[in-house]
């Protein structure tokens, strides 16, 4: 054991220093950024139109006395329930209120997604099925009050102001759960795939043949895969200081996600131990799978089905979220591919630490599992000696024995 993790260290050390001093890895560290930056501005841009085409406009084609009381009616409300919570109104001109509604919504120089015809007593509403289910409850509040405006004067609310509540608590906690969630899945697919084409490449120029010479294949995989998860955390040191920095100029203006349940300091030490278990976890999967393969064609032909897996996987660890406690939610715990997304998410939400010491534990069994079948493999496979002494002459001819070198 003592030799296989000597030889797992040096094996570790010799692919680091290659990744870290290599120039595409530094290349490497910009990739995350571009998408990043326009991710952020494509999201603004995306949220400001979205906000701006989901302002639908309702003409009002009645008369002059109902459509006036009715815009009043709809700006004192406003100010109470708030403005995006009432249909926009478009006053129309008179001569409108003699022309039939379908036609009025077939005119695309007023661009109306629905048109309020009738009276306050007996309103009348045109459009799709949209606009229809969304504002007809609306449209009636205001009609009602825009008819009776002296019998129903809305009452002045008295508020009084909580730090808390227990309802609250529990919807802040499971947003912080959610977004833990993603980003913990975001830094595993992006950082374990590199494991992918890890032995690739040493295939192809036989230096695996050396390594497998002098050390055990356990020690290699082992520290080829301890090897890429330091490269990881050199990584995401680099992108949080970005992050941290980026954060600090922005000030309050970034929304603060809320405590969770164990604590900052130990839910961000439970981030850092289920980022490396699903690193592990995916990480000797994809070694595996890399080692099997002859070329890189190969490498993404086997990447596929595991990948699109793991998004089912991850598909399942957010689902449970809101399953605290229940069957799927323990299923998912247990599960060791959405082990550590749904006990992060349980962090998030339970102050209890016991069921994430046995979770680990059973995760780093886990890992050892795989790597063992992956090196099982590569050795029945792969590492094959059988056909090393075969050359074959210029008629075609098989020749066997050993080829004497010269000297």
């Amino acid at each position: 054991m003592m030799e296989t993790i000597r030889a797992a260290f040096v094996i570790g050390r010799r692919d680091f220093t290659a990744i870290i001093f290599s120039k595409a890895f530094f290349f490497f560290l910009l990739g995350p950024m571009f998408p990043l930056l326009v991710g952020g501005a494509a999201g603004l841009l995306g949220g400001q139109v979205a906000r701006d085409a989901d302002r639908p406009v309702v003409g009002v084609a009645m008369s002059i006395d109902d459509s006036r009381q009715l815009l009043a009616a709809r700006a004192t409300l406003a100010e109470q329930v708030g403005e995006r919570r009432l249909p926009e109104l478009k006053q129309l001109a008179q001569s409108a209120t003699g022309i039939a509604p379908e036609k009025l919504l077939e005119d695309k120089k007023n661009g109306l997604a629905a048109v309020l015809s009738g009276s306050l007593k007996k309103p009348v509403l045109t459009g799709t099925s949209g606009p229809i289910e969304n504002y007809r409850g609306e449209i009636a509040i205001l009609s009602a009050f825009a008819s009776n405006v002296d019998s129903m004067d809305l009452p002045m609310v008295e508020t009084r102001l909580v730090q808390s509540s227990a309802g609250n608590e529990k919807r802040k906690r499971l947003a912080t759960a959610q977004a833990t969630q993603v980003l913990l899945f975001m830094l595993t697919m992006l950082l374990a795939g590199m494991v992918l084409s890890n032995l690739v490449e040493e295939k192809a120029n036989k230096i695996i043949e050396i390594l497998a010479a002098a050390v055990p294949m356990d020690a290699v995989f082992l520290g080829k895969l301890f090897a890429m998860l330091a490269m990881a955390f050199v990584g995401i040191a680099v992108w949080a200081t970005v992050g941290f920095g980026l954060a600090s100029l922005s000030g309050p203006a970034l929304p603060s996600l809320p405590t969770p349940a164990v604590g900052w300091p130990v839910f961000g030490l439970l981030g850092v131990v289920y980022f490396t278990m699903a690193y592990l976890i995916l990480g000797s999967l994809f070694l595996g799978i890399g080692a099997m393969a002859a070329t890189v064609r190969e490498v993404q032909t086997l990447s596929m089905p595991v990948t699109m897996a793991q998004l089912i996987n991850f598909f399942l660890a957010m689902y449970t979220v809101t399953k605290l406690g229940e069957p799927i939610e323990i299923f998912a715990c247990l599960f060791p591919f959405t082990s550590p997304f749904a006990m992060i998410a349980r962090a998030a939400q339970d102050t209890a630490l016991w069921p994430h010491l046995l979770a680990v534990m059973w995760q780093a069994v886990f890992v050892m599992i795989i790597l063992r079948i992956g090196v099982y493999l590569f050795r029945r496979n792969v590492m094959k000696s059988g056909s090393a002494g075969r050359i074959k002459d210029s008629g075609g001819k098989k020749l066997f024995g050993l080829v004497k070198l010269p000297g």
